[in-house]
């Protein structure tokens, strides 16, 4: 390269990109790339809060302030409708989750000599980044990383250790897989920790799924206002202002509607916020997940019904959803072609879809404006600080 050039955006996994195309790693938006390939910090370059930044791959984009992150968020999700020619009518606010609040995480733990490394991977490797500050975990979460640390040091073999850590109700679920707590004075050691560090639930997988060895209250998480049991392992929004965003946009989007299909439920995050005015159908594959919501549905008479149904097998059918006022979708990151494509075929007027993955959200999308639906309106969401894992909200109508 003979000439300077200026980084004109953020490329997908993180890399500054200029506008000849170059990818430079730990360039932002603003920053200028010399000749000899050196990084001339921009007026978006700022000091990465975190020691571990660069060799954690917990982050990828710290090193950008929050304007640039704002861009790169809405750009991702913009570029992604542009790309399949989707006339966007209104592009709402970008919304981007604080420090420090994430509510549900999985850290990797080893012994290493007479202690422990607990933390991250790096990045594109299973070396673990051992942690002595996080700026994206809740602080209750991150206070568990030394004691952790301990007990993995003392109990551990010589195996690597997943720990999962969320915030309920009750306090922290913890769940540890790799560790064996053979004998009685390992188990006590395990109930002394829980008991110690008040845990809500601390659960063992030793190679057959994880097991509660201490759960004083039953576990819960409250969705809607309503106190859902918490299953081993479930999908949980990762922090709770960007789940209030999402289910403000859906609220919005869906008021006045009579009955609603709310397609990927999970434990009920939308379908609970939406019941009272609207009945809902609350469809999911997971079996925990399903029964939770059902039983929590059922408990207290909330005009929810909960379906266990695989929708990537058995989508829901166009006559069946032409019964429904309106449809809501949060599927996996794959996406949902064939639902999308049945939703597309009925006689619904009114789709809400959140979304975890620009790239299949505008796949499915392009199936919906392709049937006469428009987007409406559009928020990108980062919930995921720092990192390149980019949400979104989406209304359509037709």
């Amino acid at each position: 390269m003979s000439d300077t050039e200026d980084i004109i955006r953020i490329a997908a996994k993180g890399d500054g990109v200029t506008q000849s195309g170059r990818h430079v790693t730990g360039a932002v938006t603003g920053d200028t790339v010399t000749p000899d390939g050196s990084i001339e910090a921009g007026p978006h370059h700022v000091t990465p809060p975190c020691r571990h930044f660069g060799n954690c791959g917990g982050c990828q984009l710290q090193h950008a302030d929050e304007a640039a992150l704002t861009r790169f968020v809405t750009d991702r999700v913009v570029n992604a409708a542009l790309g399949q020619e989707i006339e966007l009518r209104e592009l709402l606010p970008t919304h981007l989750s604080p420090p420090q609040s994430r509510r549900r995480t999985t850290l990797h733990a080893h012994k290493a000599g007479k202690g422990a490394a607990i933390g991250f991977h790096e990045a594109r490797s299973n070396r673990i980044v051992d942690m002595q500050e996080c700026h994206i975990i809740d602080p209750r979460l991150f206070s568990l990383v030394a004691p952790l640390r301990k007990l993995v040091a003392d109990h551990a073999g010589r195996g690597p250790v997943d720990v999962s850590l969320t915030l309920a109700d009750q306090g922290i679920d913890c769940a540890l897989k790799g560790i064996e707590a053979d004998g009685l004075a390992a188990t006590e050691a395990m109930l002394d920790f829980a008991r110690d560090h008040s845990l809500a639930r601390l659960s063992l997988d030793q190679g057959f799924g994880p097991e509660p060895v201490w759960e004083p209250q039953p576990v819960t998480i409250t969705l809607g206002e309503v106190p859902v049991g918490l299953p081993q392992g479930a999908f949980l929004q990762p922090t709770a202002d960007g789940e209030e965003v999402l289910l403000g946009d859906a609220k919005r989007w869906l008021e006045g509607a009579v009955t609603v299909a709310d397609l990927f439920s999970g434990l009920g995050t939308f379908a609970f916020a939406l019941a009272g005015p609207a009945k809902v159908l609350a469809a999911e594959a997971a079996r925990d997940a399903h029964l939770a919501c059902k039983s929590a549905a059922n408990c207290r008479g909330i005009p929810v019904h909960a379906m266990h149904r695989d929708l990537f097998r058995n989508p829901l059918q166009a006559a069946e959803i032409s019964k429904f006022s309106s449809v809501l979708l949060d599927p996996p990151r794959a996406g949902a072609r064939e639902q999308v494509a049945q939703i597309a075929a009925s006689e619904i007027e009114r789709v809400v879809y959140v979304s975890c993955n620009p790239s299949s959200w505008a796949r499915d999308a392009r199936t919906l404006v392709d049937a006469g639906f428009k987007l409406q309106a559009l928020r990108p969401v980062g919930q995921f600080r720092w990192s390149t894992h980019v949400e979104l909200t989406s209304y359509f109508t037709r």
